[in-house]
């Protein structure tokens, strides 16, 4: 049995520490090292704004920002549901055409937790995933209904940020 042939689990990283995104990449960093296919979709980033984006892309990840270049605060707008329910499409197939060894799904426990998502239609997408394909959702308020269906829970809590002392984000370490 080759070593493709034992992937195919589910991993959850939620919670409102920081590391979610970070920890994700981490894994497609590993995967692409071995050989691997990586894909990774953004619901609510936009693209060329994360330093990470550009890296993990030179690294042979492929990369596909489907967030709007604004933050979601409050109730989200027409716009971001649109946005991410064109994310969920795109998940969908990507998911489901075993052409991928991993494909990360960073932050689309956000989009549900702001309601722009059914989680209905998000259970059927991991239901739906091809067996050899490793799937990796990001992002906090990620519902508990959906840690029954995945291998990994993973729960980042905060203990202590520089943002309480009124540090704002810093390009290489927040973003």
């Amino acid at each position: 049995m080759s070593w493709k042939e034992k992937l195919g689990l589910v991993h959850i990283y939620t919670g409102n520490g920081k590391g979610k995104t970070t920890a994700a990449f981490g894994l497609a960093v590993r995967m692409l090292g071995s050989g691997g296919k990586v894909i990774i979709l953004q619901f609510m980033k936009a693209g060329n704004v994360y330093g990470e984006q550009k890296k993990i892309a030179e690294c042979g990840a492929v990369i596909e920002s489907l967030g709007l270049p604004k933050f979601v605060h409050g109730k989200p707008e027409p716009d971001d549901i649109e946005a991410a329910k064109k994310a969920l499409k795109r998940a969908k197939e990507l998911v489901s055409s075993g052409e991928w060894d991993m494909v990360i799904l960073d932050e689309l426990c956000v989009a549900l937790g702001f309601g722009m998502l059914d989680i209905e239609e998000v259970k059927e997408l991991i239901r739906s995933k091809a067996p050899h394909t490793e799937l990796v959702l990001t992002g906090r308020y990620c519902p508990e209904e959906l840690f029954g269906l995945a291998d990994y829970v993973t729960e980042m809590r905060e203990v202590k940020h520089p943002y309480m002392k009124g540090v704002l984000a810093r390009r290489g370490v927040e973003f």
